[in-house]
Formats: C-alpha cells, sequence, structure tokens
C-alpha cells in the first residue's frame, strides 16, 4: 500500500467554509496543487456546503444532502479498513463554534442599520436647528436695526435739515436726521433727477470743527425721484456743521465734486 498522507475530511469542510487560519489554509492549499484524491474530496464537500447554504435562504434540500455532508465528515474516517486507509495529515486548527462564526455578522449587520438610521436623524434634526437659528437670527438683526431707525428719529438731539436745490426753484430736496453722538444718520430725497448710468449721487456730512467732508453714501433715485440713505457707516461723535448731496461717478468719490447740488445747514445740536 502507497503510503500518502491526506487532509482529513473534516479540516477540507473547514476550508471549504473559510473557517481556517491564513497559515493553515496555505498549508491546505499546497498539499491540493499535488493530491488528487483532497481536491476530488473539497470538490465534494463544497457541493454538498452549496446545497446547505441554499437551505439558510429557505430553500428545499434535496432528499439526504446534509445528512451525507455531515455523515461524510462523521465517518470518514471509517469508510475503508484500517489497514487500506490512506494516512491523514493532522494539521492544528482552533475549532469554530458554527454559531460563532454567524453571530458576529449579524451584530455588525444590526449595528450598520441603527447607526445609518441615527444617523439620518440626527442629519435631520441638525437642518431643522440650523435653519431655526438662521431665521431667530435674521430676525435680531432686523428687530435690532428697526430699533435703531426709531432712536434716531425720536431722539431730541436729532437734527432735522431739509436740502433744497441751490439757486434753483426748491424742487429737488432732501432731509436728513442726524444723532451726531452715535454717528447715525438717515437721508430721504425727493424729486430728484434721473442720472446715467455711470453717475450716482452720493451724500456728504460737513464737520463742525473743518475737518474734510465725510462720504455718507451712494443713492440713486426711483422713478418718482426719490431715495434714501439709512444708518450709513459713520464714526460716532462727529458734529455737523451741514449736509450736502453731489453727483459723482458710479463708484462714488473720497471728495465731493462741485457742484453740490442739494446743500443744507445743521441747527445746534441739543447735546
Amino acid at each position: 500500500m502507497t503510503d500518502i498522507r491526506h487532509i482529513s475530511q473534516e479540516d477540507l469542510a473547514l476550508h471549504a467554509m473559510q473557517a481556517l487560519s491564513p497559515e493553515e489554509s496555505a498549508s491546505v492549499r499546497t498539499h491540493l496543487t499535488a493530491c488528487a484524491h483532497c481536491r476530488d474530496e473539497l470538490a465534494s464537500l463544497s457541493g454538498d456546503l452549496a446545497l446547505v447554504a441554499l437551505g439558510a435562504k429557505q430553500q428545499p434540500l434535496p432528499a439526504g444532502a446534509r445528512e451525507r455532508f455531515f455523515a461524510k465528515i462523521a465517518s470518514g474516517a471509517n469508510a475503508a479498513p484500517a489497514a487500506e486507509r490512506p494516512a491523514v495529515v493532522s494539521i492544528p486548527i482552533r475549532r469554530p463554534n458554527p454559531a460563532a462564526v454567524w453571530i458576529p455578522w449579524l451584530a455588525v449587520a444590526a449595528l450598520l442599520v441603527v447607526s445609518i438610521t441615527l444617523g439620518f436623524q440626527a442629519h435631520r434634526l441638525r437642518l431643522a436647528l440650523d435653519a431655526e437659528t438662521e431665521a431667530s437670527a435674521k430676525q435680531a438683526a432686523a428687530g435690532a436695526r428697526a430699533q435703531q431707525v426709531l432712536d434716531v428719529l425720536s431722539a431730541p438731539a436729532a437734527q432735522h435739515v431739509l436740502l433744497t436745490a441751490a439757486k434753483t426753484p426748491p424742487q429737488p430736496s432732501g432731509r436728513a436726521v442726524y444723532l451726531a453722538s452715535r454717528g447715525s444718520l438717515i437721508f430721504q430725497g425727493s424729486n430728484l433727477a434721473q442720472l446715467s448710468q455711470d453717475k450716482t449721487y452720493e451724500l456728504w456730512v460737513i464737520p463742525a470743527n473743518g475737518s474734510a467732508p465725510l462720504p455718507a453714501g451712494l443713492f440713486r433715485p426711483d422713478a418718482s425721484g426719490n431715495a434714501s440713505v439709512v444708518l450709513p457707516p459713520l464714526p460716532a461723535g462727529v458734529p455737523a456743521k451741514a449736509f450736502g448731496v453731489t453727483i459723482e461717478k458710479e463708484a462714488g468719490s473720497a471728495t465731493p465734486t462741485a457742484p453740490i447740488i442739494l446743500a443744507g445747514a445743521a441747527p445746534s445740536a441739543g447735546e
């Protein structure tokens, strides 16, 4: 009898199920390259494993497939008399619990579903919170600006100035309300002439201390000749001697360009 060593059917079954360690699987693959007997046994076991796998999806098994698979593993060593039985390679293998092979995967799948669900809910809540925060910020900003306008218009120390066209009938006009302590200015123009696209009106504050005029905003009238400048960025604490309006290039100017088409002297401030 030729003394040929073979892989046991149990080890071949574990190899087919990919339950061996990388080192053990490499040893089995090396043996299979030179052993036709073990290759045939592995092919037979793989076929039975495929039928068993179909049973896991509620597919009816062919009669005897499950019994043949487990009987082949259990009694493979007794299939031939001891004198004729080929020697079996003994590979030290850590035998996995079948339930332990599947339970971790089920746990991972469950955790994946839970994490996706929680992530979607968190994303939806975050979007809702961001929208609510943005709406609250806009409302607060609008309320603060409205309060600023009201403070300027109702302040006893605010200067109310009527601006009229110089040396012409008082058709174009403008009114300025200025609170020097806060640097807050509100201007309303009326009956203003329309300008070409490359021109614009510019409002000026003429400081009482004789310093250079301060640009206080660009504006263009609507079809009715009305225009306004509301709370332009101005330094606080600059008393005004007068206000003026000039026609400048579209981008505005750092100094007034003659002539001043609207002008008005500021009365004495109350503060």
